[in-house]
């Protein structure tokens, strides 16, 4: 008889909660779903069910999560669904970015239950006053993240321009749209056509918003301090869009942002210096809930953003979601939370900058390097 490692028994024991409470879902939806029940299923007590994870929401999110990361392609050049080259334009890329995104719809035959399921429908799930606060974080890194996806798309028409035009906005529009889109087909199923929802994303590209990105507060941003601190960065960082390793060690940023501050992920994107790395490490003080949270939203966006982009369109940022905080606590952050906002400049395998607070991601993508004897 093969005796299975205590690691490999703790995966067999999440992999049938999973299982079970994937089953409990679907049958009675998140708020009827009960955890005694869903340890019933997978023959297990229900303190093995605590035991990895900490209440149902947590464990609802890591259903959701499992669905999506199953399902998500692979983001490696020549992988199957995966482009090669980026979009012709921005309409291109939001017409088939919706056909992607509305996969989710549920189908006919699925319960009303199953099909919120299959939705990854947070509704009634994340209700409270911080959560809710971290959703609308996570929103504004959502539309970055497709925002950039557009940038790297060639004008309509395929008229030459200068740099890129800023497509957040744009990518907050359809993102709007489509989330309505979501929350219509679980309170009143059937109603309107997916095909139309597609074609009026593509509508939105030839929309003038005027979109430029120039914060009120940068210019009273306090400049980033200047050091030259020894730098060992963990290893095994990973970017969530697309799931290759992250060299922390290269040169440019590192922004160790709380789920609170994900919206100054774009600071770290438009300050860094050309061909310099810039990279998001999100932190937060409840891995197994928020922390979930943001894992299944950006993995969610990330399945869709490899079907329409290739790989090489996210070369200007890297995301890394760091649940034990190991990144903060190597560049001296310990207690991390989800309102941390701190940044460094990496440069010649060195810490060369260090800011914390509003604005730290800007400060130390500005900083200058000086690397003459301290």
């Amino acid at each position: 008889m093969v005796r299975l490692t205590r690691a490999q028994q703790q995966a067999r024991t999440r992999a049938a909660v999973l299982a079970a409470a994937r089953e409990e879902f679907v049958e009675y939806g998140y708020a009827s779903a009960k955890v005694d029940r869903i340890a019933e299923r997978a023959e297990l007590t229900r303190g093995a069910v605590y035991s990895n994870f900490p209440g149902k929401r947590a464990l609802y999110l890591a259903v959701l999560a499992d669905l999506v990361e199953k399902a998500a392609p692979a983001a490696s050049r020549g992988a199957p669904g995966v482009p090669d080259a980026p979009p012709a334009d921005a309409a291109e890329a939001l017409g088939a970015f919706a056909r992607a995104w509305l996969e989710r719809l549920p189908l006919v035959d699925d319960t009303a239950a199953g099909g919120r399921l299959h939705l990854r429908s947070l509704v009634g799930v994340v209700d409270d006053e911080p959560g809710r606060t971290v959703l609308a974080q996570v929103a504004r890194l959502e539309a970055l993240l497709l925002g950039l996806g557009l940038e790297a798309c060639g004008p309509p028409g395929g008229e030459s321009a200068g740099p890129p035009a800023r497509r957040v906005r744009l990518a907050e529009l359809a993102l709007t749209l489509l989330g309505g889109a979501g929350f219509l087909a679980e309170t009143a199923p059937g109603f309107g056509d997916p095909f139309d929802r597609a074609r009026a994303c593509a509508h939105l590209a030839g929309l003038d918003l005027a979109d430029t990105w120039a914060p009120s507060h940068l210019p009273y941003v306090t400049p980033a301090a200047p050091c030259r601190d020894p730098w060992s960065p963990p290893e095994g960082a990973v970017d969530h869009l697309t799931g290759d390793p992250v060299d922390l060690g290269a040169d440019g940023l590192v922004a160790v942002l709380g789920a609170r501050r994900l919206g100054a992920a774009e600071e770290a994107v438009r300050a860094a210096r050309r061909g310099d790395q810039a990279t998001v490490v999100v932190v937060t003080g409840d891995p197994a809930e928020t922390g979930a949270l943001v894992r299944l939203r950006v993995a969610d966006l990330a399945a869709c953003l490899r079907r329409v982009f290739p790989p090489r369109t996210w070369r200007p940022l890297r995301l890394v979601v760091d649940d034990t905080a190991g990144v903060a606590a190597a560049l001296g952050l310990p207690g991390a939370d989800d309102d941390t906002e701190a940044a460094v400049r990496v440069h010649a395998g060195v810490l060369a900058a260090r800011a914390q607070g509003r604005g730290a991601a800007y400060a130390a993508a500005t900083a200058a390097t000086d690397h003459s004897p301290r």
